[in-house]
């Protein structure tokens, strides 16, 4: 018996502050046309002030049960992938957990920046593959703005807030779902990317720090790693895959590792132009993006990679 992890839903929630480039380059020097040459970044979503990553990441959770067609009483595990917690603990997870009435199983942060996500997708798929759960709520949540130095335009530029959720549950007899992951960590570009402050050192929150051009560097590498390696693992052929759902970083490594695929624009998600970087979330946000917009279908063969501080990344393939 074969036990595959299925998705059966997709959500996502995005602030409705909207933050153009031209409204950064009214205190920051910057412009629009510096932004979009560099990141293809044009707007991102800034979250309220009475919002944070666990009513974000609810709103997005209760669209997936909707499209999967499952209440909370169905999750048996419940994974939310953030750098942004509402506090240090307990864990984000149990706020969501208790609000959206799961009443069984467990729920537990996981964080690995903006590769969050495709680590969650792989630690969920490992727990459905064991039996330890049915049904899988998986999140992706981040208030990034409230990292930010608003006066530093390295880091300003790049980052915006949002949410983004799938369902999982884990069937048999079916030639859908997670095929197989691959994740890597180098923690010899801790410094390179890195939020200045924590409770054990400076006991302060601190802003984003980045070496960018190291970053740039580093992710074109490692991502190209993480796609040639979980398709040699599986025996795919870079001909096979339907879309590449990357992490919205930056449109230039995204062209990157599209064209060491080979595969063509119309092939490759984007909704980073409108949404910037938003970590953890950025994979799942897209993902339902493409979904209820009809280009992702039922049988295609997705993949999705990421590249995050840490260094942390990977990839996932998914046969939706």
């Amino acid at each position: 018996m074969t036990l595959r992890s299925v998705i059966l839903g997709t959500g996502s929630y995005l602030p409705k502050k909207r933050v153009t480039n031209h409204d950064l380059s009214q205190h920051l020097d910057t412009s629009h046309e510096w932004i979009m040459e560099r990141t293809g970044i044009s707007a991102r979503h800034i979250a309220a002030p009475e919002e944070y990553t666990s009513t974000m990441a609810i709103e997005a959770a209760q669209k997936a049960l909707t499209a999967a067609q499952l209440t909370a009483q169905d999750i048996d595990m419940l994974i939310l992938a953030t750098s942004t917690p509402d506090h240090v603990f307990p864990s984000t997870a149990s706020r969501i957990q208790e609000s959206l009435g799961i009443s069984k199983g467990f729920a537990f942060d996981q964080a690995a920046a903006c590769s969050g996500f495709i680590f969650a997708l792989a630690t969920a798929d490992a727990y459905l593959k064991q039996e330890m759960a049915k049904t899988a709520l998986i999140i992706g949540s981040e208030t990034m703005s409230r990292l930010l130095d608003w006066e530093d335009r390295g880091t300003a530029v790049l980052f915006g807030d949002g949410a983004g959720a799938v369902v999982l549950q884990a069937q048999t007899q079916t030639d859908r779902g997670i095929l197989g992951s691959l994740l890597r960590t180098n923690g010899a570009g801790y410094d390179q990317l890195y939020v200045n402050g924590g409770p054990s050192t400076t006991q302060t929150i601190g802003t984003i720090q980045m070496n960018g051009r190291e970053v740039f560097r580093n992710a074109v590498n490692r991502l190209e790693e993480a796609v040639e390696g979980i398709l040699k693992i599986h025996n795919i052929s870079q001909e096979e895959i339907d879309w590449l759902v990357p992490h919205q970083a930056n449109k230039r490594i995204i062209d990157a590792t599209a064209k060491k695929l080979g595969l063509p624009e119309e092939k490759v998600i984007h909704t980073g132009a409108d949404q910037a970087n938003t970590s953890a979330a950025s994979i799942p946000l897209a993902l339902d993006n493409a979904v209820k917009d009809g280009r992702i279908k039922k049988g295609d063969l997705v993949l999705c990679e990421a590249f995050g501080a840490g260094y942390a990344w990977g990839s996932t393939l998914i046969r939706m």
